[in-house]
């Protein structure tokens, strides 16, 4: 039995999912333990059969532990995409799938719409909301039905549309996005959701680092302004002109 503990957000957390589906196709019994509402992605595609939140008082045959303090760091040392980190590190050479086998909802309020999410974990990260409503404009022109997601830490979008369907519940929202036509997000856990969901997923990236936080997905379109001062978060100056808003938008022109 093997148990695979990671705590974090939820782009922290899918970014483990590899782990699991390898060990899983392995036949191990995998249990995984961090937060349990992103984990009940995995235990809902078949590559986690017990979810916990805190480590159950029981033997393993194996322990991958990501955290400082555990037997996986949770970072690389130098610019390497997370995942190729974890599998070079545990000796894991196997494929994996770059997309997650998820029941659509039914009655889906994303069903053939362009999702926007003009938010993430961290205010340093989000430019001027300006930037998207550039995009949404640009995607009406082209025909597409849009549609904004709020989330449990975007509240504030509310204050900008009233266009919005909103969740809490990672499971619920992975299966909306499933039937989506694209997504243009930031570098969020929602981005890496739905990446990971198949979506063509167009993903600014400012002060964080592109290569490190690549979602898993095979039409991943990354965005960003390579300026040389480039990845510095958390040390995000004032300025922010990693997020100037013309910038962003016409890179996102060129990728679409």
């Amino acid at each position: 039995m093997l148990l695979v503990y990671r705590r974090g957000g939820m782009g922290d957390t899918l970014l483990v999912f590899p782990i699991l589906e390898i060990f899983k196709k392995r036949g191990e019994r995998v249990v995984a333990v961090g937060n349990m509402d992103y984990f009940n992605i995995a235990k809902a595609v078949g590559w986690a059969d017990e979810v916990y939140y805190e480590i159950p008082k029981r033997k393993f045959s194996r322990v991958i532990n990501v955290s400082f303090d555990g037997n996986l760091k949770p970072f690389p040392e130098g610019r390497e995409w997370i995942v190729s980190y974890y599998l070079r590190s545990l000796g894991l050479s196997e494929d994996f799938s770059y997309t997650l086998n998820l029941t659509p909802l039914r009655d889906n309020p994303l069903k053939g719409k362009a999702v926007l999410h003009p938010s993430s974990g961290s205010t340093k990260k989000n430019p001027n909301i300006t930037l998207f409503k550039r995009v949404e404009v640009f995607l009406k022109r082209q025909g597409y039905e849009v549609i904004y997601i709020v989330g449990e830490a975007d509240q504030w979008v509310k204050d900008y549309t009233d266009n919005f369907w909103e969740s809490h519940e990672a499971l619920e929202i992975g299966r909306a996005l499933k039937e989506a036509k694209l997504y243009v997000g930031l570098d969020s856990g929602i981005s890496h959701l739905a990446s990971y969901m198949g979506l063509p997923s167009f993903i600014f990236y400012g002060p964080t680092d592109m290569c490190l936080w690549r979602p898993i997905g095979k039409r991943v379109f990354q965005i960003s302004l390579n300026l040389s001062c480039s990845p510095c978060f958390p040390n995000v100056c004032v300025e922010r002109r990693c997020l100037e808003v013309d910038g962003l938008f016409q890179a996102f022109q060129l990728k679409f």
